[in-house]
């Protein structure tokens, strides 16, 4: 069994991805910025520059098969400049696929983003036979990675999440959490817009497939949980996972975003407004079974939040 170098290994999904391979029996390199003894003691853990530097790669390829690269700048708002994301998440990455290619890795599989698709909201559901036209530096990074990958003759598979969900989320996510726990009602029962979300466990799942299936070689999947909710599903099920009712009033979506001018949040309000379906059909027929339905997860995920906080 050949080693695996993951890269981004103390990340939200990196440190729940290096435990799990070990744990089946996989020899990993975890690659992170500040080594600490997280990791079952089989993983090597390597420490690593942060990517707004060159990073001797091909050190940290030796006597490796495959890699998984999630390292990069996430989504983290307009105060990055586009130069700092395009070191970080397009060249950081071309320098990476290149040195693969030269190391004779076997397969390469990036973690890009449904943002290098699209905008935070699409009329259209998407799928992977869509045109990309991000809409931030974020975004753009993130295709140009893909292409640095693909041009750099490294057999890849590259993976498109959407927001993700799990125990540790950070971001966005965490905010959507925080006001799903507010005591007190909120005006989102009329909010019908659907969004795709994905949870960790399932994204893993992912990562299997893609490591195990010659076929998703040459590759690009977008990966979505299966069924989309609507913001008003959304925060009931996290309110469920509380043991508590939705609490949600009808009130009329535009009466909301008029509330949120006044307040000076009218972009926050229309990433959660915006629709973001993407339909996860290529995935599922190369033989993806996600483990978590989206609301059942939800609810499993604010219940232990809720525990965690208790205790």
């Amino acid at each position: 069994m050949t080693r695996i170098l993951v890269t981004g290994a103390s990340g939200f999904v990196g440190r729940a991805l290096v435990t799990e391979l070990a744990n089946v029996g996989h020899s990993v390199r975890a690659a992170m910025r500040q080594p600490a003894d997280v990791f079952p003691r089989s993983v090597e853990v390597i420490a690593v520059s942060d990517l707004t530097r060159p990073v001797e790669w091909r050190t940290l390829l030796r006597d490796v098969g495959t890699v998984v690269h999630l390292a990069g700048i996430a989504h983290a708002g307009p105060d990055i400049a586009e130069q700092a994301y395009d070191r970080v998440n397009r060249l950081a990455t071309a320098e990476l696929a290149n040195a693969a290619k030269t190391s004779g890795i076997g397969h390469l599989v990036f973690m890009s983003s449904i943002r290098a698709q699209s905008g935070p909201a699409s009329s259209s559901v998407l799928s992977e036979t869509d045109a990309p036209h991000p809409t931030d530096a974020y975004g753009r990074s993130k295709l140009a990675a893909e292409e640095a990958v693909r041009a750099a003759g490294v057999p890849f598979t590259i993976l498109r999440p959407v927001l993700i969900y799990g125990e540790g989320v950070k971001g966005n996510f965490a905010r959507l959490m925080e006001l799903a726990h507010k005591p007190w009602p909120l005006p989102l029962g009329l909010c019908r817009n659907r969004r795709s979300l994905l949870a960790r466990r399932n994204l893993i799942d992912a990562i299997h497939l893609a490591l195990a299936s010659p076929a998703a070689k040459g590759e690009t999947y977008v990966v979505a949980d299966p069924s989309p909710l609507t913001l008003a599903e959304i925060v009931a099920a996290l309110r469920a996972g509380e043991g508590r009712s939705a609490g949600l009033l009808p009130v009329p979506p535009p009466f909301i975003a008029l509330g949120a001018a006044a307040l000076g949040r009218t972009d926050e309000w229309q990433r959660l407004h915006g629709k973001m379906v993407v339909d996860p059909a290529k995935l599922l027929s190369a033989g993806w079974k996600p483990t978590l339905d989206t609301r059942a997860g939800l609810v499993a995920l604010a219940r232990a939040n809720a525990s965690s906080v208790a205790n």
